[in-house]
């Protein structure tokens, strides 16, 4: 079997490479999409609604993506993916309306969902199971680092150009350099066999064997034969999903709620991002090395007990303090879920139909990252912000008890 640096070094220029290019002008947009709703006449709540549309359009993307995939391939999702984002960032930057720019939004939502579908499903079939864990980390770091790079990025442009449209080219840049990377470099579908192996339920060591794929029951039908797992540990994994979004809403509001100024909340956030990205690589490690179970645990128990601790602290003498303590904790326990919700569905996809089974599986966790802002909000509106932080940090503890029944316990045994 070859090295896990050796199918590292193979997957880099068509795996990660395009996936650093998309995220990369993902992140760079991203934050400037509220700033030009409101710049074309939005109001605060309006703003954030066409904000959401890029959730939303990722939310009803992942079946669609599923199907595509099984139907057409890896390669050629992304590539069609690619040319419609296309479509859909100058659709952003030539939108007449709010409306046209807010449909622009979804789109591009809608075509990240097919490419990040892509890229899961050709990792979880072509790489071995010994090092999923870490191969499928560094597909999530890879995400991370575009979305941590971009907004500097965005600083850099607004500082040259002094127009938001300047981030939004760059995104094109880049969605054009994916397409072109894609589709006339090495097919890696063709030249990476499917892996080999089973997979035998035991007591508790780390993943081995693999899932050799090729598509043929339909979504909904998948999804109806798989609903004992999805049901059980799709909603274990959408509860991580949700404490993860809830973090990016709760620290800047629990930053203004103490009266921080901008600079300092933007500092105690980066911070936090910055542990957090620091972390992705050593998730994988300790999945493939010990087991799932031992990443997943400790990353909801960090990130739960978190919450629940900040919202004890917020009338305290030493509110700013822990609220800075406390972002790094939460920015630890996220770096160590780095990858788990890829791998997770990866091991537990259907050996002959992973494609439509992990559109299903996306679309469960990323609901429970988009419902856990409206939980922050309504919460937030009927009671208070602490009250808010204290109900994420409870899910992600009852969240870690669901990981802690149904996470799949495997070891490996070869077929004869």
């Amino acid at each position: 079997m070859s090295s896990a640096s050796t199918v590292l070094r193979r997957f880099g220029p068509m795996v990660y490479l395009p996936t650093i290019l998309f995220s990369l002008g993902e992140g760079a947009v991203l934050p400037l999409i509220p700033v030009i709703a409101a710049n074309m006449g939005a109001d605060v709540a309006s703003a954030a609604l066409v904000a959401s549309a890029l959730v939303v359009g990722q939310l009803c993307g992942n079946l669609p993506a599923g199907w595509a995939v099984a139907r057409i391939g890896e390669r050629f999702t992304m590539v069609i993916a690619g040319l419609v984002s296309m479509v859909a960032v100058i659709g952003m930057i030539l939108s007449p309306s709010l409306g046209v720019f807010a449909a622009a939004v979804f789109l591009l939502g809608f075509c990240a969902a097919a490419f990040g579908l892509a890229r899961h499903a050709f990792m979880t079939t072509r790489v071995p199971v010994d090092f999923r864990a870490r191969a499928l980390s560094l597909l999530g770091g890879s995400f991370r680092l575009g979305v941590f790079i971009g907004p500097f990025v965005t600083a850099a442009l607004l500082q040259i150009f002094a127009d938001e449209v300047a981030a939004i080219w760059f995104f094109l840049a880049c969605l054009a350099v994916m397409v072109v990377l894609v589709l006339f470099g090495p097919d890696p579908e063709k030249t990476t066999p499917v892996a080999n192996g089973t997979l035998a339920e035991d007591t508790g060591e780390a993943v081995s064997g693999s899932i050799p794929t090729i598509e043929r029951a339909g979504v909904f039908r998948t999804m109806w034969h798989h609903r004992g797992v999805l049901g059980r540990l799709g909603l274990a994994a959408a509860s991580l999903s949700a404490v993860r979004s809830a973090r990016q809403v709760v620290l800047p509001l629990w930053g203004v709620s103490l009266g921080l100024d901008a600079q300092t909340i933007a500092l105690v956030v980066g911070v936090s991002g910055a542990i957090d990205f620091a972390l992705f690589y050593a998730s994988g490690q300790v999945m493939d090395r010990f087991g799932r179970l031992w990443a997943a645990m400790p990353a909801m128990v960090l990130m739960g007990s978190g919450f629940l601790v900040l919202s004890f602290t917020h009338d305290g003498d030493a509110a700013v303090l822990w609220f800075g303590m406390l972002a790094a904790v939460l920015g630890v326990g996220n770096g160590l879920s780095s990858g788990i919700l890829l791998t997770l569905g990866a091991d537990v996809a259907p050996k002959t139909e992973p494609a439509a089974f992990l559109g299903s599986w996306r679309t469960l966790t990323d609901a429970g990252g988009a419902v856990a802002p409206l939980i922050v909000s309504g919460v937030t509106a009927v009671a208070s912000l602490s009250v808010a932080t204290g109900l994420m940090g409870v899910v992600g503890l009852v969240g870690a008890l669901g990981f802690l029944r149904w996470i799949p316990r495997f070891s490996p045994r070869q077929r004869d």
